[in-house]
């Protein structure tokens, strides 16, 4: 069974940065797409950024593209999100999933954290 556990969140100015961690646990990590994803209060799930241990292969949707950055520490199984210049828009529930088919980025992984809160005040 994999588990996935978010830590990182946090309350942080607008232009601030925070550097959400995914320590994932119980498989092979280097099999697995790791996807992060996000869920504002009201609104509906949306992607952020994934990367494929396989191939170090990243995606990012539009919003993320120029501001964040998606990495992974095969030694500690961890896969982390660098966010940088920090929005309000950008407050909302950070999920990180997890797939160990090669399908890439998508909202249909088998594996899924509890989430951190990040909070991002104007």
């Amino acid at each position: 069974e994999v588990q996935l556990v978010e830590s990182g969140g946090g309350l942080v100015q607008a232009g601030g940065s925070l550097r959400l961690s995914c320590a994932v646990s119980g498989s092979s990590f280097e099999d697995y797409v790791i996807g992060w994803f996000r869920q504002a209060p009201g609104k509906e799930r949306e992607g952020v950024s994934c990367i494929s241990n396989r191939d170090g292969v990243t995606y990012y949707t539009d919003s993320a593209r120029d501001r964040f950055s998606i990495s992974s520490d095969s030694a500690k199984t961890t896969v982390y999100l660098q966010m940088n210049s920090l929005k309000p828009d950008d407050t909302a529930v950070y999920v990180c999933a997890a797939d160990p088919r090669p399908l890439g980025c998508h909202y249909s992984m088998p594996y899924w954290g509890k989430g951190t809160p990040v909070t991002v005040s104007s």
